[in-house]
């Protein structure tokens, strides 16, 4: 027998570490050449580790969370007959360095995996796995750890709840189950929950980190207005009426129209600001993005160009690239390269916010909730359909005068929702 150290291989794109978000593995198990043992993940995407050899494993290099330098041991494998692999390569800088002391070019490092991890297996681990889970048989309903915790405390069997979509059981389709279980007798569990510590790790601490950052290193200032959408609310239910088979609209590419049709009089809004160079870059391509709420946390897919697609358009790539991120199947091109951010909660808008900034970008933007409500014109007491509008901006390139008159504009156009369709 022989051992084997299995070094964290070059990812690529410059990252000098990873962090382990699932092992799929344990000491002791017998594994097989090209078997995945790890999930790493770095700033850019979710990557699969699979071993280059077979035999035993003897130890772990950590534990999930944990964040493994570029050649270091990932794992130690006691392997029947290791000469007949490849060595693990050795850490990059250190082979760098002989190599350029020869004179010579630094060979592609080998056993180099850069395909992220196929995304079912992603999601079921989740970004909050904090102990090594045995691979499932086939009759276990998917779920994500989120969900199944929540069931679990309400004493629920997973078995007995239905996916909508066939596949994956979701928090909506417990939030069925449990509605027609209450009709019929069934009532939650009462028993008072256990205190539970959850290590913050993958998607959740890239948040957390980056949030962190924000508001550190940004002076944020808030704006709220009130917007009128009263006609606006008519015009999209005149089209969703007559809409054929284009795809039904919300109000949210009606406001994206307003935010680019603005922004040519307002350019200090759509930058990014590079603090350390002291640089703003102001943008003339729009390309926005969109906050969307995932299994695994808050991600930010990006519409490219968004002031050259009309409605039609918006509305069908809103759906797409929030169902790409909500799946695990977006892109780091996806998923990078925004200019200006908006982040909506729907019908869970309240009635105004105050969103923290998606650095390095100097604003974002956050409609609330539409609400019917009774207002004066004329003299006369009418109802009204009201939406507000918040705004958080850098103080440090924008001033509150532009910030406010810029909102201003695009209240204009969605209170004469007409200026959306004029040129």
């Amino acid at each position: 027998m022989a051992r084997f150290e299995f070094r964290l291989p070059d990812i690529g794109e410059g990252i000098a570490e990873a962090e382990i978000v699932r092992w799929h593995v344990r000491v002791g198990d017998r594994i097989s050449e090209d078997q995945g043992v790890a999930d790493m993940m770095t700033d850019k995407a979710t990557v699969e580790m699979e071993s280059p050899v077979s035999g035993i494993i003897t130890e772990l290099g950590g534990e999930v969370g944990d964040r493994v330098p570029i050649g270091s041991p990932l794992l130690v494998i006691e392997t029947d007959d290791v000469e007949a692999f490849p060595p693990a390569p050795e850490p990059a800088s250190t082979a760098k360095a002989e190599l350029d002391a020869a004179g010579g070019l630094a060979p592609e490092p080998e056993h180099t995996i850069d395909s992220p991890s196929d995304a079912e297996s992603v999601l079921e681990s989740g970004p909050e796995m904090t102990e090594v889970i045995a691979p499932q048989s086939e009759a276990r309903p998917l779920a994500s750890p989120a969900v199944r915790a929540r069931a679990k405390a309400l004493g629920v069997d997973l078995a007995h709840v239905k996916a909508q979509d066939g596949k994956r059981i979701r928090h909506a389709d417990l939030d069925i189950f449990l509605s027609y279980g209450a009709a019929q007798g069934y009532r939650p569990a009462g028993a008072r929950r256990a205190d539970e510590a959850i290590k913050i790790i993958g998607m959740r601490r890239r948040i957390a980190e980056k949030m962190a950052a924000s508001k550190r290193n940004i002076p944020h200032f808030n704006y709220v207005e009130e917007i009128d959408v009263t006609g606006l609310e008519a015009m999209r239910a005149d089209l969703n009426a007559n809409r054929g088979d284009r795809p039904k609209l919300t109000m949210l590419p009606f406001l994206i129209v307003a935010i680019c049709k603005a922004l040519p009089d307002f350019p200090m809004m759509n930058a990014r600001f590079d603090d350390e160079a002291g640089v703003v870059t102001r943008h003339g391509a729009v390309h926005l993005g969109m906050a969307t709420q995932t299994d695994r946390g808050l991600m930010v897919p990006v519409i490219r160009d968004a002031q050259d697609r009309n409605i039609w358009q918006l509305s069908a790539e809103i759906t797409r690239l929030a169902e790409a991120a909500r799946s695990g199947k977006a892109t780091s091109e996806e998923l990078s390269g925004s200019t200006l951010t908006i982040t909506s909660l729907g019908p869970l808008g309240g009635i105004a916010s105050a969103p923290v900034i998606n650095r390095p970008e100097v604003a974002i933007i956050g409609p609330n909730r539409v609400v019917e409500r009774p207002v004066i014109r004329n003299g006369e007491i009418v109802a009204a359909k009201l939406m507000n509008l918040s705004i958080s901006c850098d103080h440090r390139v924008i001033d509150g005068w532009d910030a406010a008159s810029y909102v201003q504009a695009v209240r204009k156009m969605l209170e004469t929702p007409v200026l959306l369709f004029a040129d």
